[in-house]
Order: structure tokens, then C-alpha cells, then sequence
């Protein structure tokens, strides 16, 4: 049995799943956590299942080593790919960041019209799809590949002409066809929401799995008795673990969490 008191375990192929990270500080506040940042082998989204699988499974064992009471992948495509094998595997509690995120749209939607952008892994598995019309078979899923907002994210061009022209030109498609609803089905995507907005219009609902995932966390923690009951104050709340580049993803990870940051470490996920 998993110890209340240790800390939530979070994983992703680089920055974005610090928009899962956010979240879940923001929801439950007295949890600890240990994130890994799988920054040399960023992206994830073009690779093969063979490929992100591995990957996975050396991303649990590093986070295990870590006395995690929980692990949530934050990474649509690893969800996609590694969750329902690596869910047979484990003794704790492990989630994705997909459920949350299509149970949301699919309860958003008006004209039963959904539109989803993730990476090509994500979009080419049809994981979205599958579980969307399992919750509503009267529903029209549109998948958008859109592979260079992963890299565009990681470099820090969140507000730029470059990513404003490539946003257009993804999302072209996708106005066509007159959807009311869309999924930002990556976790680098919510830092490029100003921009997926204004593109889309109004009238189209943006769906951020990131905050819905937080909300299924703390509802898992808790039927599983594993929220933290502790008031004393942790010395050292949150630890942030990368396989390349620590001081690039500490700067950038300071705008999206200021003042919670201190130290990145770099580690060889390969030794996992």
C-alpha cells in the first residue's frame, strides 16, 4: 500500500506537462511532486508505439525510484500508446491525460461537431475518437495533426509571427468544418491557447485536459485513500527531474511556474 504522504509522480517528453503540474498545485495544493522532463528525446509524437512505450516504462521506473504514491502521464501521446499496458504493470495508481479531456468535450458540444490537435501519434492512434463515441455515438470527431507547435512550445515562441502564421495554417482545416468544440490534445498546447483562440473564434470552446486531468487526479487520490493528511509544511514540495538540457528548462519552466522552481536535475533516463 502507497504512503499518503508521498509525493505524485508526473512525466512528459518535455515542458508541457507543466501545464499538468500547474493544475494539480492549483487543485491540491499539500501534495507533493516529482516531475521528469524526457527533454534529450523530445518529441514523442512522431515515434513509433514500440519506441514510446520503452520510453515510458524507463520514465516509471525513474519516477518509482522516487517512492510515488501515484503517476500521471502527462503526454497524450504516451497515454495513447503505453497507458493500458503500463496499467497492468503497476501496484499504484497510474492515469493518462485523454478520459478527462474527451469526457469534458463531449459534454461541451452543442452540435455534436468535435475537433481534436495533438501530435501525429496522437492523432493517428484515434484514441480520442474511440473514447468520444463510446460516451456519445451521435458525435463527428475531427483529428488535426499539428507537429511543430511541440517544437515551437519547447523553444519559448509562444507569442510569435511564426507560430501565429503555422497556427492558421493547421487550424484552416479545422474552422471548415464548423466545429463548436476543441481538445488541445497535447499538454504543450494550453501555453498556445491565446493563439488557438484567436484563431478559432469565440464561438468555439477550447477544451484544456490539463485542468480536467487535475480534477480526475484528486478524485482517484481520494477513492484510493491516498490524498495527503498531513499539515506539516514540506521543506522540499516539488522536485523537477530532465534527461537534457537543465538550465534551459528551468528558465522556461519559471514562466509557467514562477517562484516554485529552484533546481532542475538532470539525470540519464537511459540507466532506467
Amino acid at each position: 500500500m502507497a504512503d499518503r504522504n508521498s509525493p505524485i509522480g508526473v512525466f512528459d517528453s518535455g515542458v508541457g506537462g507543466l501545464t499538468v503540474v500547474r493544475e494539480i498545485m492549483r487543485q491540491m495544493p499539500e501534495e507533493r511532486l516529482v516531475y521528469f522532463g524526457d527533454t534529450a528525446r523530445v518529441p514523442y509524437g512522431t515515434k513509433s508505439k514500440d519506441t514510446i512505450v520503452r520510453y515510458t516504462r524507463q520514465n516509471i521506473r525513474f519516477l518509482m525510484t522516487q517512492d510515488v504514491k501515484a503517476i500521471v502521464i502527462a503526454c497524450n501521446t504516451a497515454t495513447a500508446f503505453a497507458l493500458e499496458i503500463v496499467e497492468q504493470e503497476l501496484k499504484i495508481p497510474v492515469m493518462g491525460v485523454i478520459h478527462a479531456g474527451a469526457k469534458t468535450a463531449v459534454e461541451a458540444t452543442r452540435n455534436g461537431k468535435i475537433g481534436i490537435i495533438g501530435t501525429e501519434g496522437t492523432i493517428r492512434s484515434g484514441v480520442y475518437t474511440k473514447m468520444m463515441e463510446e460516451m456519445r455515438d451521435d458525435i463527428e470527431v475531427i483529428g488535426k495533426s499539428c507537429p511543430l507547435f511541440v517544437p515551437l512550445v519547447e523553444e519559448g515562441l509562444l507569442h510569435d509571427s511564426v507560430t501565429d502564421e503555422i497556427a492558421s495554417r493547421y487550424l484552416s482545416e479545422l474552422k471548415g468544418k464548423f466545429i463548436d468544440t476543441l481538445v488541445l490534445g497535447c499538454t504543450h498546447y494550453p501555453l498556445l491557447r491565446s493563439t488557438v483562440g484567436r484563431v478559432m473564434g469565440p464561438e468555439v470552446t477550447l477544451v484544456n485536459p490539463a485542468y480536467e486531468t487535475a480534477l480526475e487526479l484528486k478524485q482517484v487520490l481520494s477513492e484510493s485513500q491516498l490524498l495527503n493528511d498531513t499539515d506539516e509544511p514540506f521543506q522540499d514540495k516539488y522536485h523537477f527531474y530532465v534527461s537534457d538540457l537543465a538550465e534551459k528548462f528551468t528558465n522556461f519552466a519559471s514562466s509557467i511556474l514562477p517562484d516554485q522552481i529552484k533546481q532542475t536535475k538532470k539525470i540519464n533516463i537511459e540507466d532506467f
